[in-house]
């Protein structure tokens, strides 16, 4: 699934981190990407890459059901489309609008007392 955010105010890597995505490191894939797993297994998970445009970004994103059946092989199965798919990208949407719209709060230095206590 493509979706596109245009004037976002932030870029595809702060975005997918903000929503709680990690970058995937592969030496073989030639493009970063980034995943959310479901729970402690690695499988199911939700798999995103970035591209950056010039009003914005673009993030395919797809979600890896099983690790690839054969060796050497990078196809697996992943779903491009369907409920689970959608809700993710509705959530990244909402992770984009509330990050525009909240403006950053100011650091005010605390006391140590504020420090214990949180005040």
């Amino acid at each position: 699934m493509l979706i596109r955010f245009d004037h976002p105010g932030m870029n595809g890597e702060q975005l997918l981190r903000k929503a709680g995505y990690g970058e995937l490191r592969d030496r073989r894939a030639s493009e970063r990407s980034w995943f959310k797993r479901f729970g402690s297994e690695f499988y199911p998970r939700f798999h995103a890459y970035v591209e950056e445009t010039s009003t914005g970004f673009t993030v395919k994103l797809h979600l890896d059901q099983k690790k690839p059946s054969y060796e050497g092989f990078s196809a697996h199965s992943g779903e491009y489309e369907g409920p689970a798919v959608e809700r993710e990208a509705q959530r990244l949407r909402e992770v984009a609008d509330k990050a525009g719209s909240v403006p950053p709060e100011e650091d005010k230095p605390k006391g140590w007392f504020g420090r214990l206590f949180g005040s």
